[in-house]
């Protein structure tokens, strides 16, 4: 009888195999169906297939072309993919939105290749916006011009009129005009801010940079935007994170960010998913509003908390055991204290909250991982999923800390190959070695999920796949990859977009993969990313991207 039995097991899988998944229900045609495409469900059960049937705002079936046209009827809208790439819809694992959005209509200042046209530019923008208005966003980066630091004496020239605020990419530093400054009484005698820096000329006046904490001197002056402003902003954020791609986003953000999505979600204006988190030392409110709502639906989810330890590697206020090597004085600074975060990821976890803490330089990060061990040692074992936002510049000895204690590496590849021009003067050549550390951790067997952290990096996941296949920074300098032994298959990255972000967000039942049952979120790209020289990765488009089974965009 074992000859038979074996033989009636493999008949068994053969099916399994070439049978269509379906969902329940599924005799009734779908409502999309797209056909003949290189379909990569990211579902190792069943990881490659030719189509894909839609009802509604779930998955129907995953199959064959032949066996999904079975599910279509007079209603079907039929989508020929002609051989094109199917993934399930980017999950953006870190992204300031609301900000992304208002910087969609900001003074543009990423691209200033000199000092003169970082002025010019601030110069342009003023003239066209009415007198008083404050000038925020920006994105500057003074690394394209040599480093040195803007002053406020390169722009109130050109801007006396307007309080300008203007910060770096990172956002862990600003430039203020004398408008600004004067708004916030910020003068040669205004003290320190714990975990923050006023940088300052020779007789202590402030140059107008102000680094971290210090930052909160001018944003406390500064008026937020008026309801209608924000409202466009979320409206223009979704309508390009759509044309990337992105079917949903983590959001990094406050309480009134909070409210610009319950408002557009009450409405029926969502078109993005959205997992939104707020302040980690505000986790008592969040734990309370919890408690009196629940923590969503499928559009709009709260129950994440997001804190910080140090600054940022640009600003020199991430935390390193050792000295910066361009600053020998210097090992940056913690932007909260270990009392306090333990405190707050303690009383936060205690509750069933998702704590998720931004550390990037290596003492930062250690410091985290022993505060959530201590923790989770203290709270008992549960699926608590802790994360680290960004986790940049890793000891070597605490990448398997990661796996170990089950914390998420929530990290932003395009990053790698922005900072790569120029982190080893800062850092040197052996901290680089573990500095964006995908594949080291992965090898490791840690939780890894991808975002952008937009809008300090743009929210263009295929521009990020690029980045972790690649490693090739943007100046083209490094050809082979910067730090190339920590470049990742696309497979591993396009997991790290998909269903790394869904485990990041408590989501992986719904969305993350394509199987029956499942969300309807995907996307269809115009080459096979698995099978095209890796450097023409960023050269992909998105032909179409579908959220809930509608088409939320279309080439």
């Amino acid at each position: 009888m074992r000859p038979m039995v074996m033989i009636l097991l493999v008949l068994t899988l053969v099916g399994c195999a070439t049978s269509p998944r379906t969902a329940p229900g599924s005799g009734e045609p779908a409502t999309l169906a797209v056909l003949n495409a290189r379909v990569w469900t990211g579902n190792p059960r069943q990881p490659w297939a030719e189509a894909v049937a839609i009802r509604g705002e779930r998955l129907a079936a995953v199959g064959s072309t032949a066996e999904v046209r079975g599910l279509v009827g007079a209603g079907t809208r039929v989508i020929d993919a002609k051989g094109q790439f199917l993934v399930p819809g980017f999950n953006n694992a870190h992204v300031h939105f609301i900000d992304g959005g208002h910087r969609l209509a900001s003074v543009q200042l990423r691209e200033a290749k000199t000092p003169a046209e970082f002025t010019a530019r601030l110069k342009a923008f003023v003239a066209a916006v009415p007198k008083g208005t404050w000038i925020t966003g920006g994105d500057w980066d003074h690394e394209l011009w040599g480093g040195e630091l803007p002053r406020r004496e390169w722009i109130d020239a050109v801007t006396p009129d307007h309080p300008v605020w203007v910060n770096r990419l990172d956002g862990h530093m600003s430039l203020a005009n004398s408008a600004a400054l004067r708004a916030a009484g910020v003068t040669a005698a205004t003290q320190e801010v714990p975990g923050g820096t006023i940088v300052r000329g020779p007789q202590g006046e402030p140059t107008g940079i102000l680094k971290d904490n210090a930052q909160a001197l001018v944003d406390r002056v500064r008026p937020p935007p008026p309801a209608e402003l924000s409202d466009r902003a979320l409206e223009a954020a979704m309508r390009y994170v759509a044309e990337q791609g992105v079917t949903s986003v983590q959001n990094m953000g406050t309480w009134e960010e909070l409210a610009i999505f319950e408002r557009a979600h009450a409405a029926g204006r969502l078109r993005t998913r959205i997992y939104a988190a707020v302040p980690l030392e505000t986790w008592e409110r969040l734990r309370d509003t919890v408690a009196g709502r629940g923590r969503g639906d499928t559009w709009l989810r709260i129950g994440g908390l997001k804190g910080y330890v140090d600054g940022s590697l640009g600003s020199h206020t991430a935390a390193f055991h050792q000295p910066f090597t361009d600053a020998p004085a210097d090992k940056g600074l913690l932007v909260n204290t270990p009392e306090d975060l333990y405190r707050w990821v303690s009383g936060a976890d205690k509750a069933g909250l998702h704590v998720m803490v931004h550390a990037i330089g290596d003492r930062a990060i250690g410091l985290q991982l022993d505060t959530f061990a201590r923790v989770a040692a203290e709270n008992g074992p549960r699926d608590r999923r802790f994360r680290i936002e960004h986790a940049q510049h890793i000891a070597p000895g605490d990448v398997k800390r990661f796996a170990e204690l089950g914390v998420i590496a929530s990290m932003q590849p395009y990053h790698a190959i922005d900072d790569g021009r120029w982190a080893e003067r800062v850092i040197g050549p052996e901290r680089a070695k573990t500095t964006y550390a995908f594949k080291s951790l992965l090898d490791a067997e840690a939780r890894v999920a991808f975002g952008s952290d937009w809008y300090v990096a743009p929210p263009t996941p295929l521009e990020g796949i690029y980045a972790a296949v690649t490693r090739r920074t943007l100046d083209d300098r490094n050809p082979g990859g910067w730090v190339p032994e920590q470049r990742i298959g696309v497979e591993d990255a396009l997991r790290a977009y998909t269903l790394g972000g869904a485990h990041a967000s408590f989501e992986e039942q719904e969305k993350g993969t394509l199987e029956p049952g499942k969300l309807a979120d995907l996307v269809l790209i115009d080459r096979d990313l698995t099978r095209v020289p890796p450097e023409t990765i960023r050269d992909a488009k998105v032909v179409l991207t579908v959220v809930g089974g509608q088409a939320v965009f279309e080439r």
